[in-house]
């Protein structure tokens, strides 16, 4: 079952937690192949916790179990960012090749696949249905003003243009060569009627052409029957009965969506009854509540008074205000610790900076003396406290009672009552801080001078420390009319509806081989999916993932034209429900002119982008905005434009902002490296295909047209021959092939490799040249270099004491 799931995983969570937050600190790892492996059983191990929270969260229906789930769920994608981090921070690569992992573990490639939460899409749902609605609303406006065609998309660039006008013309072609085909074979066949008619054996020919060709088509079915039923009986082909849909799956579906509106259905409960427990709660406890505080609180005053001999200063609420008292130390403790957190805010606006360069530089000094350690994170205390939270309540609780797997109504009070005391705190807080002044004015009357005096000089300095806010350009204007001027501009777009499932690819099985032979492996469709998924989907489909994990503001794509780079642009915004932007260079030629135009355009789109996060924004062609030296043909286009200004843009995004700059570029070695690696805080490469995922593409793409595999279509053959050709080549090529037409005559005239070769001749395929200088300029970004110096065994050693250092100075 489900509860069961989510009970191993737990389990093994446990034990992950066990091995990472021991009672001592583990011992420096000087070694760092040895670190690296360590690092990458963990990643596989988190990975395969979170595809066992990820099915028990999107299965079961208790909303209880289901918000605890959602909390360490978020805390596991959280964890696998951060060791995804540091494994590229060590290895230097973004393609890791774990198939010793694997086998120690005993799992297979596909369980290195990150899941898509369900819930990215399922707790938005609502908004996301608005969000379309509200674009599709304001390009009917649109077309209705201005008669603005929303299919001009198609016909963007001048190629498409050509394409369409080559298609139009052939089919004009085509219909003039078929009308003249069908006249020349009436003519004929009148002719040889007429001749034939007066012949007197006429019947007896035509009685045995009819034999002729009704004892082959008997004979040739016959053969294939007895062919196919062989093929099954060995087990070389599936049975036709098991290509259909089985009761058991049909039964499947309806039970996933039967739960999906149970889970609907029992989450409105939950909240109604929340609400009602909470008002209950209120009425019935507040003034209880409120009263045991306060005589807490006036038993602590005088705590504080006979150990110290003086009343002591209250909590301020950043540090926690009462919470901080009924913690479990002396008052003793809490003044001293108090007056320590007074000190240290007096200090921090004293020489930090030069403090934190030196805090730094010990602690590099220190890693190089010592060995590596693993960075600190940011889930890790999230997923203690919950994984408390299930070992306390759920991991022994007998539900058997609870069949159908309703709230339980006592954890909710328990949580109200929780709710409760944090709104009564605040205000008994401040009523106790009124009393306490009263307290120190009639004892300590000159005490109480000197704290009101300090306290003026506190307030007087936290308000010097604002910070200037970003100017609102389009205050007085509604969001719904920015939309409706980014449509307009055609900068603001929906996404096309295609999956992440839908790139297609296989696993590099010999990724480990080649790196242990000093090879640098090119990463398979599959790398690229995964490291999308976790750069990308993860951290824009959750908000708390994104504030406290590794922030990646920008991905650049780069790969040759066909591989699928816009297609995976689309994709993060479908399993996101993002928002798409386009400030592709040439998309914003001729919009917003000037230097003030310019900052208006991206003061909107930025705007709109976190107004409506999560966001996308897609710069397609992105060496263009990077130029060395712009062509003649391209001046007139200002392709430069937003070089200076975009990376400013690209700054202002925090954390709490779920906004994502992706950019594709199929010519990097025109653009200014350092400009680009500067923009871009990830650069994924994007070959071509091997021959696994065009062995793949093939199969699935002409099956998704409606095509049938038969014996006649070698695949193999078909694959080790169009070596180089992208998949758009393919999608081109199957769409043109596996007609209607076509797929009637399939009976008769199966399809063929034949069929594919001949229309994949008028493309030109990616040669290896090509892919070699793509490779040639990963290798000298920033991360390429590091990797080459890794792999030369350049990279300086770890010294080993105080020796080593001064000869490295000298």
């Amino acid at each position: 079952s489900y509860n069961q799931i989510w009970k191993d995983a737990m389990l093994e969570l446990s034990c992950l937690l066990a091995e990472e937050l021991p009672p001592e600190p583990p011992p420096l790892q000087r070694d760092r192949v040895v670190f690296f492996q360590r690092l990458a059983t963990l990643y596989v191990r988190y990975i395969q916790v979170f595809r066992q929270l990820e099915e028990a969260h999107s299965m079961l229906v208790h909303p209880q179990k289901r918000r605890l789930i959602r909390v360490i769920l978020t805390g596991v994608m959280g964890r696998v960012l951060e060791l995804k981090n540091e494994m590229v921070e060590k290895e230097f690569s973004e393609y890791h090749y774990l198939d010793d992992v694997l086998h120690a573990l005993k799992l297979t490639p596909a369980s290195l696949e990150i899941p898509i939460p369900h819930f990215f899409l399922s707790e938005r749902s609502k908004e996301v249905e608005e969000r379309k609605l509200l674009l599709m609303d304001i390009l009917k406006m649109v077309e209705d003003a201005e008669g603005l065609d929303t299919s001009r998309d198609r016909f963007e660039t001048e190629e498409e243009v050509i394409m369409i006008i080559q298609m139009a013309e052939r089919a004009r072609q085509g219909r003039l060569r078929a009308k003249l085909n069908k006249e020349i074979r009436c003519g004929s066949f009148d002719r040889r009627h007429e001749a034939k008619t007066t012949e007197s054996t006429f019947t007896e020919l035509a009685a045995i052409r009819i034999q002729k060709v009704w004892r082959g088509y008997i004979q040739r079915k016959k053969t294939r029957i007895a062919r196919d039923e062989e093929m099954i009986f060995l087990g070389m082909v599936m049975d036709p009965k098991y290509q259909v849909p089985c009761p058991a799956e049909i039964t499947a579906q309806a039970t996933e969506a039967s739960i999906r509106i149970k889970q609907k259905k029992y989450e409105e409960a939950y909240l109604k009854s929340t609400e009602e427990i909470l008002k209950q709660l209120r009425d019935t406890e507040r003034l209880d509540m409120s009263k045991t505080i306060k005589s807490q609180i006036r038993e602590w005053f005088f705590e504080c008074r006979n150990a110290t001999g003086v009343f002591p200063h209250y909590p301020s609420e950043e540090d926690g205000g009462s919470a901080l008292i009924f913690a479990e130390k002396s008052p003793q403790q809490l003044i001293e610790e108090i007056a320590l957190k007074e000190e240290e805010e007096a200090n921090k606006s004293k020489g930090t900076e030069e403090k934190g360069k030196k805090d730094k530089r010990k602690n590099k000094e220190e890693d190089e003396d010592a060995g590596l350690k693993m960075n600190p994170s940011a889930f890790l205390s999230d997923l203690k406290e919950a994984n408390n939270r299930f070992e306390d309540f759920w991991k022994n609780r007998d539900e058997s009672e609870n069949f159908t797997q309703l709230h339980e109504v006592e954890l909710i009070k328990e949580e109200m009552r929780k709710v409760i005391e944090a709104e009564v705190r605040v205000q008994v807080d401040e009523e106790m801080r009124q009393e306490l002044a009263e307290l120190k004015l009639c004892v300590d009357k000159d005490k109480g001078g000197k704290a009101k005096a300090n306290a003026k000089k506190k307030k007087g300095s936290k308000r010097g420390k604002k910070k200037k806010k970003e100017k609102d350009l389009t205050a007085d204007r509604t969001l719904e009319s920015l939309c409706q001027e980014l449509v307009e501009q055609r900068l603001l777009k929906q996404a096309k509806n295609v999956r992440m499932q839908d790139f297609l690819g296989d696993y590099n099985y010999l990724g480990t081989t080649l790196r242990q032979n000093d090879i640098e492996p090119m990463p398979s469709m599959l790398d690229v999916r995964q490291v999308i998924s976790l750069y990308a989907v993860l951290p824009l489909g959750s908000q708390e993932v994104h504030e406290k994990a590794p922030l990646i503001k920008s991905i650049l794509l780069v790969g040759p034209a066909g591989v699928g780079k816009r297609m995976l642009v689309h994709a993060v915004c479908q399993e996101t429900g993002a928002t798409l932007f386009d400030l592709s260079p040439c998309n914003t030629v001729g919009k917003y002119p000037g230097k003030n135009g310019l900052t208006m355009m991206l003061h909107m789109v930025f705007k709109v982008a976190r107004l409506l996060q999560p966001s996308v924004i897609w710069i397609g062609d992105t060496e263009k905005m990077f130029y060395k030296k712009v062509p003649k043909e391209e001046e007139e286009l200002d392709p430069r434009r937003l070089k200076k200004d975009l990376p400013k843009c690209l700054k202002l995004i925090k954390g709490e902002d779920r906004v994502l700059i992706m950019g594709t570029t199929r010519d990097p070695q025109s653009a200014d490296i350092k400009a680009l690696s500067k923009m871009y805080g990830k650069i994924i490469l994007i070959p071509r295909q091997d021959y696994g995922s065009r062995y793949i593409l093939w199969e699935k793409l002409i099956k998704k047209q409606g095509g049938e595999i038969t014996e006649a279509l070698d695949l193999s053959s078909l694959t080790k021959v169009t070596d180089g050709y992208t998949p758009g080549h393919m999608v081109k090529v199957i769409k043109s092939v596996v007609s209607q037409e076509r797929i009637q005559e399939l009976t008769k005239r199966p399809l063929t490799a034949a069929d594919f070769v001949l229309p994949l001749a008028k493309f030109e395929p990616v040669f290896q040249k090509e892919e070699e200088a793509i490779k040639n300029w990963y290798a000298k970004t920033s991360l390429g270099k590091k990797r080459i110096k890794a792999a030369s065994g350049k990279e300086e050693a770890p010294p080993k004491g105080k020796d080593t250092k001064k000869k490295g100075r000298k």
